[in-house]
């Protein structure tokens, strides 16, 4: 019997724009619970949640202030354990965001550490005394070390004449997991969480765990922008002392050694870098991580054919890769396709037919677009900082900056607020949600709803689908197919990604088990699949 992370699929919530369930225009935990039998109706099998956690929410969560305390923002302890006994009772599992890396520069810990050299949790964080000559000497960063965000990674601070070091926000101190005492509390934290009955975590940035003891300034780079396969190589430096250091892998296997206590727990990691960078957590414990490289899809065979084959290569069992075209910080997928619902269908056929665990961000079931928000007007912390950057100059070099335009509230009906709220939201909704909504695509059998829901239903019942072994068959121009294949369980998945109806011809006799178009037919050995299409083909004849 197969782990169930290795078959599950899982929907990412944005607790803050999911629903407001208390007029305050921020989502809540409660409206996770009064969705509870939507996501059930939808399929999907493991809920994540990004941070819900006390924070001065400068970052929206991700700035924590104390991890064993819910922030009444979104609810209580109460309303989490009756969020992880409804999700257990319906057969799923929940997994919730572990921001282990750096803290809020509000909690205890660090307020504590910044009052003095002396306070006995100076050493939670990492500071450093500045460089300099003469009248500038200590007034110059520690070293060249730069921020994920190519900002320098240190910060000034007068109290202690000292720098403490950020890999993400300033206002996000990095722990010090050198220190014992910070690895002993986060784990008891981790503990904390397992003990109430989560299913595991998914870890913010881990890969930036581990820095090197030198200290040593990182060498120089000719990269620029940043990319999913490429992080640790940007803004002009070579990252090798602050990013995927050998500190890190070491952590992954005493992490996973904590979470083995519990029976049936996992661990989804965010790291960025290259696939052999990837392959190595996996191997020092984590189970397995979300892949950016199909977040920066681009809508063609070569892509997805490059991801069939990227996955066979790297992440061939016992590992498995993940599949996902949007995150809370990177953009949703629909728009990279321009709100093309044809092409959103191949795309759905892709991610839920493939090797791989398929991730949903919230909305992706309905083809939300991002938003347009000015970044004059946004709250995300990063497009505070770039406000003098053009959004179309970042847009070329694959950066994006309002991340605002991503987290929109859910859009749940044609309502006001999309039925998210009946007060103003914290952000409002994308201006589209008046044609998509759930309460419209429910009431559409050929919604991309809907198929989402038969997809899900497929995968669950076939192993074929979630566990199989794959195959990339011979295809016409613009066309991919493949198999999958699990003992006496068979399909072949065709997706045309050209706008011309293509032929192809089967090598045995095959029935439509699902298609996106109603044009698509089968006749003898020869396929005919409109533009922008997909199937399912099963072998023999339908019952």
């Amino acid at each position: 019997m197969a782990e169930w992370w290795k078959k599950t699929s899982i929907y990412h919530i944005y607790p803050r724009s999911f629903l407001d369930t208390n007029g305050d225009g921020v989502g809540d935990l409660r409206g996770i619970m009064a969705r509870m039998d939507y996501l059930q109706e939808l399929g999907v099998e493991t809920l994540w949640l990004s941070p819900f956690y006390s924070s001065p929410q400068r970052d929206h969560g991700y700035d924590i202030a104390d991890y064993r305390t819910v922030d009444p923002l979104f609810g209580s302890m109460e309303e989490v354990r009756d969020l992880i006994s409804e999700t257990h009772r319906r057969g799923m599992k929940i997994i919730f965001d572990m921001v282990m890396n750096h803290t809020s520069d509000q909690h205890p810990w660090f307020r504590s550490s910044r009052s003095s050299e002396e306070s006995p949790y100076r050493d939670y964080y990492i500071w450093k005394k500045g460089r300099g000559k003469g009248k500038d000497r200590g007034r110059c960063p520690p070293n060249n070390w730069v921020s994920m965000l190519g900002k320098p990674a240190w910060k000034y601070d007068g109290g202690t004449d000292s720098w403490y070091y950020f890999s993400f926000l300033d206002f996000q101190p990095d722990l010090n997991y050198d220190n014992p005492e910070v690895r002993a509390v986060m784990l008891d934290t981790v503990r904390f969480w397992l003990d109430r009955g989560v299913d595991g975590f998914r870890l913010d940035i881990f890969n930036c765990i581990g820095k090197d003891d030198s200290f040593a300034d990182n060498p120089p780079s000719l990269r620029y922008a940043p990319s999913p396969d490429n992080n640790d190589r940007a803004f002009f430096q070579n990252k090798i002392y602050s990013i995927n250091h050998p500190k890190s892998f070491a952590f992954a296997r005493e992490l996973r050694a904590v979470v083995d206590e519990y029976p049936d727990r996992f661990l989804l990691g965010e790291i960025s870098g290259k696939d052999e960078t990837i392959t190595a957590f996996l191997d020092a414990g984590l189970h397995t991580a979300n892949l950016f490289q199909t977040i920066q899809f681009h809508f063609s065979k070569t892509f997805f054919a490059g991801v069939i084959d990227r996955m066979e290569r790297y992440y061939q069992p016992p590992r498995v890769p993940t599949i996902m075209y949007s995150t809370h910080d990177a953009g949703r997928g629909m728009s990279r396709i321009g709100g093309d619902g044809r092409k959103a269908r191949v795309l759905a056929f892709f991610q839920m037919t493939s090797r791989g665990i398929p991730i949903l961000y919230y909305g992706d079931e309905i083809g939300m677009v991002n938003a347009d928000i000015p970044m004059k007007e946004a709250q995300d912390p990063l497009s505070l900082q770039n406000r003098g950057v053009p959004k179309r100059l970042a847009a070329i070099l694959g950066i994006f900056l309002n991340r605002d335009d991503c987290r929109t509230p859910m859009q749940w009906s044609d309502t006001a607020y999309s039925g998210f709220s009946v007060n103003r939201p914290w952000l409002q909704p994308v201006a589209a949600y008046r044609e998509v909504n759930v309460d419209k695509q429910e009431k559409d059998p050929s919604s991309l709803l809907s198929l989402y829901r038969t997809l899900f239903a497929l995968r669950k019942k076939h192993e074929a689908l979630s566990m199989g072994e794959t195959t990339i068959l011979d295809s016409s121009p613009g066309m991919l197919a493949y198999a999958r294949s699990c003992r006496n369980d068979h399909f072949v998945v065709v997706l045309n990604f050209s706008g011309k109806t293509r032929l192809s011809t089967l090598d045995g006799s095959y029935w439509i088990a699902l298609a996106s178009d109603p044009a698509l037919v089968v006749t003898g050995h020869s396929l005919s699949i409109p533009p922008y299409s997909a199937c399912l083909l099963a072998p023999g004849n339908p019952g």
